[in-house]
């Protein structure tokens, strides 16, 4: 009898949603926990510092990706319409890998955009519609930016041992990155989009 009343009131009260929880934070950003993974602290630790600025910049690349995709004008929208939010695509998919990593790594990855926009070095756009070969510009400026600092964190890796993340930067982030950025340098070239001048 008791068991079944037991049983009857965890059934009773387990359709309420517990609302408006306030826990506690388990563990402070920028601060890793020890993992079995055959790598130093000090390794994961540095691997977590630049893996959340590589991961707060790109954030905002996806972000900006979206805002140029959705503000495209002039002959070549369509083209750059679509290409811009396949871009997109591809650095959101770099967003959760790298927040993964650092995951995997025992950190914290940076996500409330409120945060990542207090840590990224990207400068931030107008508000406003610019032109859209100072848009383009734009992108390839901040393709730059986490370029650089990608080889610098890779190499860095790679030195202290932490194999995975080196294969993340250089195979993902690196390679997506100076693809995307060949693709928008070549929208900036100066070349008649009909006819060659004849001699």
């Amino acid at each position: 009898m008791t068991a079944k009343r037991t049983t009857k009131a965890k059934r009773n009260g387990s359709s309420q949603p517990w609302l408006h929880l306030n826990g506690v934070e388990i563990q402070e950003f920028g601060t890793v926990r020890q993992f079995p993974l055959g790598l130093s602290f000090n390794a994961r630790m540095y691997s977590c510092q630049r893996l959340n600025q590589i991961l707060a910049d790109t954030q905002i690349l996806y972000g900006l990706y979206k805002k140029h995709h959705w503000l495209m004008r002039g002959p070549t929208f369509y083209q750059l319409h679509l290409l811009l939010d396949k871009h997109a695509g591809e650095q959101l998919e770099l967003v959760d890998l790298i927040a993964e990593r650092v995951q995997t790594l025992g950190g914290v990855a940076i996500g409330d955009p409120r945060h990542v926009a207090e840590v990224t070095v990207i400068p931030r756009p107008p508000n406003g519609a610019e032109e859209v070969p100072s848009m383009l510009s734009r992108l390839i400026e901040a393709h730059e930016t986490i370029l650089i600092a990608t080889h610098d964190a890779a190499a860095r890796a790679a030195e202290m041992g932490d194999d995975g993340t080196n294969d993340l930067l250089v195979s993902s982030v690196i390679r997506t990155g100076e693809l995307q950025t060949w693709f928008l340098i070549e929208h900036l070239v100066d070349t008649p989009l009909v006819e060659a001048p004849r001699e």
